[in-house]
């Protein structure tokens, strides 16, 4: 039997690992939801007059419409956190919070230089106006030959500058793509092992209590047989007899042979 989940029932199940239960925790919110709710629905035309100012000056960085998206995360979160204290308004303090945190998106997608963000703007022109003249994306070449560069720098300077967009999670989202996989152990494997654990418990607990000791002290507190035996009084060997006992008394009750 490893050591691990021994290590865990066996914490489970002595009374002398338990420790005090923390209180549990509480929120007490400082406005009801409806109230939170009608602040979101009154501002939501304010965010989006926000999101064209902010667009106006650096369009070709991020889609309006993904600025809407980011300001109405801020909303959300200005009014759940907003407290009235008679110095600024609700609106006043929206206002700053979502042009802040747009500017900050802004910032996240921007590149460090002036001559990556000029790049930028004239791939996302060219795409368009290609786009525009012949009803489908252009290729490769057709856009080098556009900026007036070579595919290569085509590639490196301009094509890795193109905004980042933002999909819906219900667009994108499939079971069988791997970026959306769970490492994590599945569901059925999870019960069985909480089965396992649960039998493991009680069979821990049914030990007479000299082998109960031993089996404490030798995976909770991790002594070796020596140590133990100091403990109790007795041999290595007699230590080594009871923790054998206390194994076979356990695999019995768990159903193996």
């Amino acid at each position: 039997m490893s050591a691990e989940p021994m290590r865990h029932a066996f914490a489970d199940a002595s009374p002398l690992m338990a420790g005090p239960v923390a209180a549990p925790l509480t929120y007490r919110p400082g406005q009801r939801a409806t109230d939170r709710d009608a602040l979101v629905r009154q501002h939501l035309p304010l965010v989006r007059r926000l999101a064209w100012h902010v667009h106006g000056s650096m369009s070709t960085i991020v889609e309006v419409e993904d600025l809407v998206q980011v300001g109405l995360v801020a909303l959300v979160e200005a009014a759940a956190g907003f407290e009235d204290r008679g110095q600024v308004t609700f609106k006043q303090y929206c206002v700053t919070r979502v042009r802040g945190a747009m500017i900050d998106e802004l910032r996240r997608q921007a590149t460090t230089t002036r001559g990556a963000m000029k790049r930028r703007r004239l791939y996302s022109n060219a795409v368009a106006e290609l786009t525009r003249a012949t009803g489908r994306a252009p290729d490769e070449a057709t856009l080098a030959m556009k900026l007036d560069v070579t595919v290569e720098r085509l590639r490196t300077d301009y094509a890795t500058a193109e905004a980042v967009r933002f999909d819906s999670i219900d667009e994108v989202y499939a079971d069988d793509l791997p970026w959306f996989a769970d490492n994590g152990p599945d569901a059925f494997e999870q019960l069985a092992e909480g089965e396992v654990r649960t039998r493991l418990i009680a069979a821990i607990t049914a030990l007479p209590e000299r082998e109960a000791q031993v089996i404490q002290l030798y995976y909770i507190e991790e002594l070796n047989l020596e140590e133990i035996g100091q403990v109790l009084g007795v041999g290595a060997a007699r230590v080594c007899q009871i923790k054998a006992a206390a194994h076979a008394r356990l695999k019995k009750a768990m159903g193996r042979s």
